[in-house]
């Protein structure tokens, strides 16, 4: 069979099978397309037409639009220079608020009036002691107790913090400072990204501030947060919504200034 398929010249008509001259020609057409198909995939240009273009291409999909780049860090810098403009505005008010209760805080024993050894004090023992030396600098303080039922938007919680209400400004009204010991970790993520981390960062540990200044602080962290999870492409924990951070600190049921015990002190939604 071989010999036939070689052989060009034999006389085709004494072959036993009629069908030997097709069989001859379809074989010769293989081999020829088997010896160009073998040229062609070793041709110098071929592995950038199959193999490095391809793979250039593959990686033209998974580059960012550089307009998505720009929006991205014009976004960023934006809740930076809103951030430190908020933080760094304040008040006589709240500086004198903040620096009695950082003396408090420098001052307070690593033993607490509970008798419990713990590192910095016991947060409850605390926060008595700070309300105690504020309310004896003349100012009302208490310690706010806030608390929320389960809804369609985020789950129950409560929260404990401390406040100040002054009433001096008889044409302006009321003014509330709140007083948060622990405000950083509030906002803290463990799959927080760089820019978001570098946003908690510039977060005061011990928060001072007016009610007003902590509901932009806190909107300003909410759409960090949200469009952090956005880019990393993870759904966003309903307990870091803005309204359920709002619930913390807005939504006092009680408030306690040690002789005294108000219920309900603030239902703001």
């Amino acid at each position: 069979m071989s010999h036939r398929v070689l052989s060009p010249n034999r006389n085709y008509t004494t072959c036993h099978n009629p069908h030997d001259q097709q069989l001859v020609q379809l074989c010769g057409s293989i081999f020829r397309f088997l010896e160009e198909d073998v040229a062609v995939s070793s041709s110098p240009g071929n592995d950038i037409l199959f193999g490095t273009q391809q793979d250039k291409e593959n990686d033209g999909e998974c580059e960012e639009d550089p307009k998505d780049i720009e929006d991205k860090i014009k976004f960023w810098e934006t809740q930076y220079e809103n951030l430190h403009t908020t933080l760094f505005r304040t008040t006589i008010l709240e500086s004198e608020i903040r620096n009695i209760t950082k003396e408090v805080l420098r001052d307070f024993g690593n033993v607490c009036s509970c008798s419990r050894p713990v590192l910095d004090g016991c947060p409850s023992c605390r926060m008595r002691e700070i309300c105690r030396q504020l309310q004896k600098s003349g100012y009302d303080s208490g310690i706010c107790k806030s608390k929320w039922n389960n809804s369609l938007d985020f789950p129950s919680g409560e929260h404990t913090f401390l406040d100040v209400i002054d009433n001096s400004n008889h044409k302006k009204g009321s003014v509330r400072v709140i007083i948060e010991l622990e405000f950083r970790g509030q906002f803290e993520m463990k799959k927080g990204s760089k820019e978001y981390n570098s946003l908690v960062c510039k977060l005061p540990d011990v928060f001072v501030g007016k009610s007003d200044r902590l509901q932009t602080i806190i909107q300003i962290l909410s759409n960090a947060a949200k469009e952090c999870m956005r880019e990393k492409k993870v759904h966003l924990g309903p307990w870091r919504k803005q309204r359920y951070m709002q619930a913390k600190w807005l939504r006092v049921t009680e408030r306690s200034t040690g002789t005294t015990t108000i219920k309900p002190l603030v239902d703001d939604e």
